[in-house]
């Protein structure tokens, strides 16, 4: 898994870009035009992927499922049995609560999932394990918090993880024995397209309930092209993501049994 996660972080923005802004001072003497194409590539990678209106772009694309009407919460129970949120990494060992906590796109599923439940008397269910291999799973320490921030009490938890579909694969394994087959599926927008096709290849009826939308009007000064160091990070996520549909459309396609 380290070694998988390491290559990964490597071939995508922004550790590709880095590789070619290295290549680029490597290359600077004995290949200069190379050099100064690699810099180019490299600077105005970096460039595109800090400038919010690049993000709103990226996500608009990505962002295909509609959000779910306020007005449709309280009666979701007749269309579900549970709802499932996906887990979203961790921030370790904060200082301020001495041990490892949820990270923010974490708590905006979280809040969101514990509206739709306190609306509408469903279940729920935290999907995502071991990250980096250290305990506790994401689903616990999703559970935890939704306790002990939001006052909802979770009452199943999956963690063993670490792609979407295993997300889908393991949560399958708890629900579809208790009889649970439709379910409220919460996860960021850009990401809820290939959680719905995964969840939805592992047996379920999914009711899609996106939160984050990053493909709407983003409110900057210029219309958002001026670089902001927040965009780079939501753009590389939404790279990782699109990365992700590519890879499960060709790996997973046909298949009954990522990230």
């Amino acid at each position: 898994m380290p070694f998988r996660y390491f290559i990964k972080q490597l071939l995508l923005p922004p550790g590709l870009l880095l590789l070619l802004l290295l290549a680029a001072w490597w290359l600077r003497r004995s290949r200069p035009r190379l050099a100064g194409l690699c810099f180019a590539l490299g600077f105005g990678g970096f460039w595109l992927m800090s400038l919010p209106v690049v993000v709103q772009w990226g996500a608009k694309a990505l962002e295909r499922e509609p959000p779910l009407a306020r007005e449709a919460w309280t009666s979701l129970a007749q269309r579900a049995d549970a709802i499932v949120v996906l887990g979203s990494g961790r921030e370790r060992g904060d200082l301020a609560w001495g041990e490892d906590q949820p990270t923010g796109v974490g708590l905006e599923r979280q809040r969101y999932a514990a509206r739709l439940a306190k609306a509408s008397g469903l279940p729920i269910l935290t999907s995502g394990g071991l990250h980096y291999g250290t305990p506790p799973t994401e689903a616990k320490l999703m559970a935890d918090s939704l306790r002990d921030d939001f006052g909802v009490t979770v009452r199943w938890q999956e963690g063993e993880s670490r792609t979407t579909w295993e997300n889908a694969e393991f949560s399958a394994k708890v629900l579809l024995p208790e009889g649970v087959k439709r379910i409220v599926l919460v996860t960021q927008a850009w990401h809820m397209p290939r959680a719905v096709w995964s969840y939805q290849q592992a047996g379920f009826e999914v009711v899609p309930a996106p939160v984050g939308f990053l493909g709407t009007d983003n409110a900057r000064p210029f219309g958002g092209w001026l670089p902001e160091f927040k965009s780079i990070w939501q753009s590389g996520q939404l790279m990782n993501e699109a990365v992700g549909q590519i890879g499960y459309s060709l790996f997973y396609r046909g298949d009954d049994s990522d990230d």
